[in-house]
């Protein structure tokens, strides 16, 4: 899919296409929920500091910043300085015309703003407001700051990330704020439905470390009855066996084969059947007693064959498994092709630009990327304050000049 700047807009099939968005966040789990909103089909105002504008825009890694045309597709800008008073006024003028709000500012700021839940329900009481915060709006550290990386340690995933012998480490991205940004997500969709049934509008209360805490499996309960502690474990997951990366002739190739049937399948595929009912693999307790073993002796099969003659098997004896891909990988496999996993947008500032698309696929209202991301701050200003506000050229450049926009 390839979409450009000159043409207008293509048709919008997305289940959200009714839905108004205004986004005051900065940097990451704001702007993602936003951007996961917008990929199904909502009109997101993204409302941005007059001149510098979000962070954002500056970050990414390589020696041109495109992160941006990411997390701001689908997004209207418009700029507003949101620490004067005549800012705030016009922002509360733009929620009104809003069915969600969204941000991820530090607890207190929107109230020292004048645009706490309680003003702004007031005066519209079916608008959806979602919060990300580091800590949440209510407990002993809300008023905390609170980034990705601190949720994550507070939430049991750093702990348990890396080697044994190491300190804890993180993952490449930034997987605090993402998951907290789809939880914000799931709540805003959850207040759709229910607003739909009552006419009522409610704030989402979505927390950083909360949202790393949800996705820890087993890692309290498994203390609070037995006392285990789950401790840094490398590449694998303690106990679950085989599941690894493990050395071909050329490469490193993933393997998960945990799971009884799959252990006997994968003894097959290695020319050695007898090990399927070995009993010290045989089950899935016994490999996880044994997994250090087990890993290396699948490992001494691997190193002798070339990842396409491993994939092959594990493909012939319906196995899960797979290469471990970095982008050029991604870009050259047909199944990423077929699927449309990667479009081309074409972007304002870097031409045509190969990015994720819009997931999950839905069959009936499809998720599309339909604008690309803003290239200057408050862009969309003489549009969206027209048409929303009914502000005319006179009276829009001089709030520009006051500092207000």
């Amino acid at each position: 899919m390839t979409m450009t700047t000159s043409n207008p807009a293509p048709a919008n099939p997305g289940p959200l296409r009714d839905i108004r968005v205004l986004e005051l966040g900065q940097l990451l789990a704001g702007p993602f929920c936003g951007q996961l909103l917008g990929d199904m089909g909502a009109d997101v105002i993204k409302v941005e500091p007059p001149v510098t504008g979000d962070p954002m825009r500056d970050w990414g890694l390589g020696t041109e910043k495109v992160q941006w045309e990411v997390i701001a597709r689908n997004k209207r800008s418009v700029s507003a300085n949101l620490r004067v008073p005549e800012g705030q006024a016009l922002v509360k003028r733009l929620i009104a015309h809003a069915d969600v709000l969204i941000e991820n500012f530090k607890p207190g700021t929107m109230e020292k703003w004048g645009l706490g839940p309680d003003v702004l329900l007031a005066a519209k009481p079916n608008l959806i407001i979602a919060r990300m915060s580091g800590y949440g709006q209510t407990g002993p550290y809300s008023n905390r700051a609170g980034f990705g990386g601190i949720g994550e340690a507070m939430g049991g995933w750093r702990y348990i990330v890396g080697e044994p012998d190491r300190a804890p480490s993180r993952m490449g991205v930034s997987i605090g704020d993402t998951l907290t940004a789809t939880y914000g997500c799931m709540g805003v969709l959850a207040a759709l439905h229910e607003r739909e049934r009552t006419g009522r509008g409610q704030v989402i209360d979505a927390a950083l470390y909360e949202s790393v805490l949800q996705v820890m499996e087993g890692l309290v309960p498994e203390y609070d009855r037995t006392g285990y502690i789950r401790e840094r474990s490398g590449s694998v997951l303690k106990g679950i066996a085989p599941s690894n990366v493990y050395k071909c002739k050329d490469g490193e190739f993933m393997i998960g084969a945990n799971k009884d049937s799959l252990w006997k399948r994968l003894a097959n595929a290695m020319g050695r059947p007898e090990l399927g009912d070995d009993p010290r693999y045989a089950t899935h307790l016994a490999r996880g007693e044994n997994q250090d073993e087990l890993d290396e002796l699948i490992n001494d099969w691997t190193r002798t064959l070339t990842i396409d003659e491993v994939d092959a098997l594990m493909i012939e004896h319906s196995i899960p498994a797979g290469r471990v891909y970095r982008a050029p990988d991604m870009l050259a496999d047909p199944h990423f092709q077929a699927r449309e996993a990667i479009i081309e947008v074409e972007t304002e500032r870097f031409g045509p630009l190969k990015m994720q698309s819009s997931f999950p696929k839905l069959s009936a209202t499809p998720g599309s990327v339909r604008r690309p991301a803003p290239s200057k701050v408050g862009q969309h200003n003489a549009e969206v304050y027209g048409e929303l506000l009914g502000l005319g050229e006179a009276e829009l450049a001089q709030m520009a000049e006051q500092g207000v926009i």
